[in-house]
């Protein structure tokens, strides 16, 4: 079977079961926590901890997956063996409070043994100590005596959020390979190969380590597409299945080198690398210095040094991308959606990589007669890496050459330090918000109510970082409130302003509303006492509220006007709707011309001239779907969606408050356009009368 085979196998399976089959979401994950999508599971995390409803009680997909930054990294292991890999694809089936351990268990050895044909006697199950539910129903379903682990049979997707055990399959690759089963002192061999992992989510782990029970039990089943293609062609490399053959004898088009025992890690190390990076920039993933941009970055130049290894000058991936659409093009259409854009980045950085080595060997040449020792400082390396985007294994092979080492503990050190203030940058309310996940969802409709106030109950009240009963006057606070008619945060729109009112008085002035999940935090100043339970009254501020609407519907019109001026390949990147200014990203490569810039602000304004109604509606995705409603680029939705539509010209997936026609917009003015990064461009509008 091919990689295309197996993914329509498994997903017609599962379809005949009753499964609602998804498409894979993005790489970017709606998660402070991660980086990038490091697990099948993380797209549904908000309904595996019960916090946002279930669109559907059983679902399959087969979801794109990164772990090469923070816990979740593979990235130095890819190319001295065969089965590691920063981009693979998950296979995943799904049940939210439907079946749990015995259906599972059943499906998948239903899959295994009569679906794809794999021989029942070399498959080895485990599962966890404590399970012996688990345990006991392999014994009947498969005639199988369990192997029972502790630590390996048990799945969390980081330090806190859903875990629970899990039940493993393993295939016995043949007796020609070293290795034992799991658990043994040589399991680490491989011979034997997992293939399937059976998660019973039970619990959800809060940031003090406790194990809370989840709101209902949910199965999470993840399979690794690339081992279940080199199982079933019977090759005990996943770089010796078919996607990547063909990957790799592109490569050898490319460089004009042949694959050799000798350089095969280099080819490895390519294809696996051109995965990784094509799928994130199609993903709106933009190399950059900081977070996953950086990662990306860090395995493009990668991808490169083992380029330059292989003697190849020049560009290289971006040449390679064809390839990949070529080969999972079918799977994920976004790839040829995005291929000028994503080619462009790619060549973007490549040129820059030329510049990289350029650069940082020039600081090399300078720091280099200053060494006694033969050692690099810790500190000169981390600079090569924090600075120009030198991997340590690039400098070490640099100086590799001329007889001289790293300081790698002194380069650690610095690593280390970075982390620590990365990971404090990434702390804040909004973490200690999500430890409270007694906390009911925030009454979302609420938001869009035509009253101006709303009398609500207040659940929670946090104070200089600590939860609080009380609070006093004067103290800044952030509360929770039951329902609020505040809009939260979301989706480039900021919060509404407005106050908290009791008895007529005023108790907090809020400076903010934002969005922890499905709940509306008040961010403000009190003027009077307040305790959990009160019941008070929230006010918005009107008038901002309504030049908030204005400039979010004419963010639409901007987007369908630079579509219509520009080209249909123009797509929203980010946003940010205030009530002072519209900031809009987009994929562009370019700089536009005055000329088109003047062309979109007059189209924006005779379609608010026009005075064309603008509809707010409610419909399935599918609905929303047929009749052509655009999502935002990467965005994961529900089942239900909001549609708004201005006239003919715009049609789009959105939360966010409108206004009824787009006359009420008074007027549109384009600000600033410039670059951001590459391929990305941003203009900057204002609106009504801000814009006379």
């Amino acid at each position: 079977m091919t990689y295309n085979d197996i993914r329509k196998v498994y997903l017609d399976y599962f379809k005949s079961h009753g499964h609602t089959i998804v498409p894979s979401a993005s790489l970017i994950p709606n998660d402070p926590t991660l980086l990038f999508t490091v697990a099948g599971m993380v797209p549904w995390k908000g309904i595996l901890q019960g916090t946002e409803p279930a669109f559907a009680t059983r679902v399959a997909d087969v979801q794109k997956c990164i772990r090469a930054g923070g816990k979740h990294n593979d990235l130095d292991e890819v190319g001295f063996d065969g089965r590691h890999h920063t981009f693979f694809e998950m296979l995943g089936n799904w049940s939210f409070g439907d079946y749990f351990k015995e259906e599972a268990i059943k499906m998948s050895w239903d899959v295994l043994t009569n679906v794809i044909g794999l021989d029942p006697k070399r498959i080895v199950v485990t599962t966890h100590i404590s399970d012996d539910e688990a345990t006991e129903i392999w014994k009947k379903v498969a005639g199988k005596d369990a192997i029972r682990l502790d630590k390996d049979n048990w799945w969390s997707a980081g330090d806190t959020g859903p875990c629970g055990p899990c039940t493993e399959m393993h295939y016995d690759m043949g007796d020609h390979l070293f290795g034992d089963v799991p658990g043994s002192p040589d399991e680490d061999g491989g011979r034997y190969v997992e293939i399937w992992n059976n998660v019973f989510m039970q619990y959800d782990r809060d940031a003090n380590g406790n194990l809370n029970p989840l709101p209902m039990q949910n199965v999470d089943t993840g399979a690794g597409l690339e081992r279940w293609a080199a199982v079933l062609q019977g090759v005990t490399d996943n770089y010796d299945t078919d996607l990547f053959r063909h990957l790799i004898a592109a490569t050898e088009d490319v460089t004009g080198v042949k694959r050799t025992d000798a350089n095969v890690s280099s080819f490895k190390v390519i294809t696996d690398h051109l995965r990784a990076v094509g799928f994130a920039i199609a993903d709106g993933v933009i190399p950059s210095n900081t977070d996953r941009g950086y990662v990306i970055r860090r395995i493009l130049r990668r991808a490169m040094r083992h380029g330059q290894m292989l003697g190849h000058r020049g560009a290289l991936l971006s040449k390679l991308y064809p390839a990949l659409i070529a080969e999972m093009g079918m799977a994920y259409p976004e790839l040829a959606a995005n291929q000028q854009r994503v080619v462009e980045i790619i060549q973007n950085e490549e040129n820059a990589f030329a510049d990289m080595l350029q650069n940082g060997m020039k600081l090399l040449d300078t720091e280099l007669p200053k060494i006694n020792n033969g050692v690099l400082p810790g500190d000169v390396a981390f600079k090569l890496f924090d600075t120009y985007g030198f991997p340590l294994d690039l400098t070490q092979m640099i100086l590799r050459d001329k007889k001289m080492d790293v300081d790698v503990a002194g380069f650690e050190k610095c690593m280390t330090e970075q982390r620590e203030r990365s990971r404090a940058d990434t702390k804040g309310t909004r973490t200690l918000w999500e430890t409270q996940t007694g906390l009911q969802a925030t009454a979302d409709k609420s938001k869009y109510a035509p009253v101006a106030d709303m009398q609500s109950t207040v659940l929670a009240i946090l104070r200089d970082g600590e939860f609080v009963q009380t609070a006093a006057a004067g103290d800044m606070v952030e509360v929770a409130l039951d329902k609020t008619n505040f809009y939260g945060t979301q989706g480039g729109q900021v919060g509404d302003s407005g106050e908290l009112t009791c008895d007529g008085k005023t108790v907090m002035t809020v400076s903010e509303a934002a969005r922890v999940g499905t709940v509306v935090i008040h961010k403000g100043t009190l003027t009077a006492d307040i305790k959990t339970g009160d019941v008070v009254c929230s006010l918005i501020n009107t008038a901002t509220r309504q030049q908030t609407a204005r400039a979010h519907t004419a963010t639409h019109l901007l987007q369908a006007a630079l579509r219509s001026v520009l080209n249909q390949d123009v797509e929203q990147r980010g946003s940010k709707v205030s009530p002072d200014s519209v900031r809009f990203d987009f994929s562009f490569g370019r700089a536009m011309t005055a000329d088109e810039k003047q062309a979109v602000e007059d189209l924006v304004n005779s379609w608010i001239a026009a005075d064309m109604p603008v509809t707010h509606e409610e419909m399935n995705i599918e609905q929303a779907k047929t009749r052509g409603a655009m999502a935002l680029f990467g965005e994961k939705y529900g089942d239900v969606v909001r549609v708004i539509t201005a006239g003919e010209v715009s049609c789009e997936l959105c939360g966010g408050t409108h206004i009824n026609h787009t006359g009420q917009i008074i007027r549109a003015r384009i600000n600033k356009e410039k670059s951001i990064s590459s391929g990305i461009r941003r203009i900057t509008m204002s609106v009504g009368t801000l814009a006379q």
